[in-house]
């Protein structure tokens, strides 16, 4: 079971089957692939998942200054290129 607390930090992550979760404090990224399959092994991944988004949707919900969306990521600074 991963005990991933959704937007607390900006490096842990965990998996759910082949799904990687990486956190953030401003984001959360999902990627890989999750075969929900019919059956026990299936069933016990779809409630990881659930738990995960549920916890997500309640970190979400509890912040009060939520903004409406997130601005672009700052541009890095420009380095003098060493080699040229």
């Amino acid at each position: 079971m991963m005990r991933l607390k959704p937007f607390e930090n900006d490096s842990d992550s965990g998996a759910i089957g082949e799904l990687t979760v990486e956190n953030g404090h401003d984001r959360v990224a999902l990627y890989g692939t999750l075969d929900i399959t019919r059956d026990k092994a299936g069933l016990a991944l779809a409630r990881e998942l659930a738990r995960f988004l549920e916890a997500a949707i309640a970190a979400l919900t509890a912040d009060p200054g939520l903004p409406d969306k997130l601005p672009p990521p700052k541009a890095p600074p420009k380095v003098r290129n060493p080699f040229g």
